[in-house]
């Protein structure tokens, strides 16, 4: 399938998994202005955890919406998991040797992504069981 072909599929049939991925990357690069952290422990972190089970939850939830009779577990688990935890692994690596010093990459940012993920897949896998109990 060509790139184009693929992100055109991606967009119309997740619109909200893609803004939110877009979203991602867009708050990853550009440059913050100077404001005083919250007095919140671990707020970025929070942030993290939230802004990517968001997004793994969005996807999950769009792939339940268009796969109502069978899924494909490989592919939602490649997609829905997988996929966003090489991506935020790409923009940590791309944040600490790209960005000229106006971003860091931070490993504790991306195991935060990585927890993120996983409550959304725990999430995705409970609700995908539920739905196929229902009658």
């Amino acid at each position: 399938m060509k790139i184009a072909t693929l992100l055109l599929y991606s967009v119309k049939n997740y619109p909200i998994s893609s803004v939110c991925l877009l979203l991602i990357w867009y708050l990853s690069f550009f440059t913050p202005p100077e404001t005083p952290m919250p007095d919140v422990e671990f707020a970025d972190k929070w942030a993290h955890i939230v802004m990517y089970c968001g997004t793994c939850g969005a996807i999950w939830v769009e792939y339940l919406r268009r796969h109502r009779t069978h899924m494909e577990w490989e592919r939602v688990i490649l997609w829905g998991y997988v996929a966003p935890i090489l991506m935020s692994g790409l923009i940590e690596i791309l944040q600490a040797y790209c960005t000229g010093g106006r971003r860091s990459g931070d490993w504790y940012d991306f195991f935060a992504n990585i927890l993120g993920c996983t409550l959304a897949g725990i999430f995705g896998w409970a609700i995908s069981g539920i739905r196929h109990r229902l009658p």
